[in-house]
């Protein structure tokens, strides 16, 4: 396990579906700049689970412009696909403390607030099989405080019910893979969008679940076009590859409610966002529509 290398360690955790875009390169400048201002250290990792997403050769095309945009991991990168054999430790447990059971219920046997009723919690129906794997959401309330969003409570048990943590195709769920790996890697900080916000709260269940100590956690405003809509990687919005490195970064910055000088080098920018990162700086709002300097 690497957890001997420093009090704080962070991470980047991108999915391999689409090419790095502005509003994932906010992540990773956000949880860079955390962890290195602590005098930490910052991780990679290629969250590769859902091969029926994954664009060919994006986890390569991310990690490259990681690099040239002037982002290293400090160890090295972790691609989920090779940990499926603990995932399925994880799940045994939880099955194994009566936390998690099989559940037959598809799609279409969800009702519409898509929050489920636990219609297989206590066994799965006559004339059905199973096919997903569900964890037991109890009745508490989950409330952490969000070091940009602030107090944060979610009584999970009404806003989601008990959720899936193994699909019915076989493909552990994106909520499991991520708090077993969290702990693997020894993550003390996690910087991410907004978006994810609500996930947290069904992260924190399972870490409760399992034993695992919660990180601190900092959820980022989300970059929206001028409709709305989140930059998305599956919408093909913003892409950055053939961007200047230095002005994307400064934007970057601009965007997270810092002040860069304008017109520099890429290395002298880092010296300066490593120099004067102030995180009381970044704009407390879930959404926020680039608008560079």
């Amino acid at each position: 396990m690497i957890k001997n290398w420093a009090p704080v360690i962070g991470r980047f955790a991108p999915s391999p579906t689409g090419d790095l875009h502005f509003g994932s390169l906010v992540s990773a400048v956000g949880s860079f700049l955390e962890a290195k201002c602590a005098g930490g250290h910052w991780l990679l990792r290629i969250e590769d689970i859902d091969p029926p997403r994954e664009v060919a050769g994006s986890a390569t095309r991310i990690i490259n412009d990681l690099h040239r945009f002037g982002m290293v991991p400090d160890g090295p990168i972790l691609y989920q696909s090779s940990r499926l054999d603990a995932y399925q430790h994880a799940l045994n447990r939880l099955l194994g403390k009566g936390l998690a059971y099989p559940c037959a219920c598809s799609r279409k046997d969800m009702p519409a607030s898509g929050i489920y009723p636990g219609t297989c919690k206590n066994g799965i129906p006559d004339g059905k099989h199973a096919r997903s794997i569900r964890f037991c959401v109890n009745s508490d309330i989950c409330a952490f405080t969000d070091n940009l969003q602030g107090l944060v409570s979610d009584p999970a048990a009404s806003t989601s019910g008990d959720f899936i943590i193994r699909r019915a195709d076989g493909l552990f769920a994106y909520q499991l893979a991520v708090v077993v790996d969290d702990d693997f890697q020894g993550i003390t900080q996690i910087v991410r969008g907004a978006d994810l916000l609500k996930s947290t709260s069904q992260q924190i269940c399972l870490q409760k679940a399992l034993g695992i100590t919660s990180p601190v956690y900092m959820h980022l405003p989300v970059a929206i076009s001028i409709d709305g809509k989140k930059l998305s990687k599956r919408t093909r919005t913003d892409p950055i590859k053939h961007q200047d490195p230095a002005r994307a970064i400064e934007q970057v910055l601009y965007f997270l409610g810092q002040n860069p000088p304008t017109g520099y080098s890429l290395e002298v920018l880092w010296d300066w966002a490593l120099a004067h990162w102030n995180s009381d700086l970044i704009p407390r709002r879930k959404t926020i529509m680039p608008n560079g300097p």
